[in-house]
């Protein structure tokens, strides 16, 4: 857990395998990020650890599910109660179940304007 990421309230971190939380990333109350599951296709059902990355300043919203093995790029927002299946793109703001990539996430600089942080990136 990196400088200034935070966790709230009723956060379960099923954490079989690494969870990395980059800086001032914040997991809002009742996400669960589960680093465990179980190979189905294996007769003796094999448990399975893979971590999960949270980078900075990303946004998880209350009561998403971050599965095993998923990466969230810097600056995303994941929306309330997404279940995240697969790597979501930085700088981008995603939801849903299955989550997915809905639009760029744009940083107001002040009242007057804002900036696409993506598009300053390339």
């Amino acid at each position: 857990m990196s400088d200034n990421a935070c966790m709230g309230d009723r956060v379960n971190c099923y954490s079989i395998a690494e969870i990395y939380l980059g800086y001032k990333a914040i997991i809002s109350q009742g996400t669960t990020l589960c680093t465990g599951t179980h190979d189905y296709e294996s007769p003796n059902m094999q448990l399975c650890a893979l971590p999960i990355e949270v980078f900075s300043h990303t946004w998880i919203c209350s009561e998403s599910f971050i599965c095993p093995g998923v990466s969230i790029g810097e600056g995303a927002v994941i929306g309330a109660r997404s279940v995240v299946t697969k790597d979501m793109p930085a700088w981008t703001v995603c939801a849903g179940n299955p989550c997915k990539s809905l639009k760029p996430r744009t940083i107001k600089t002040h009242e007057a304007s804002s900036i696409n942080i993506s598009d300053d990136q390339e």
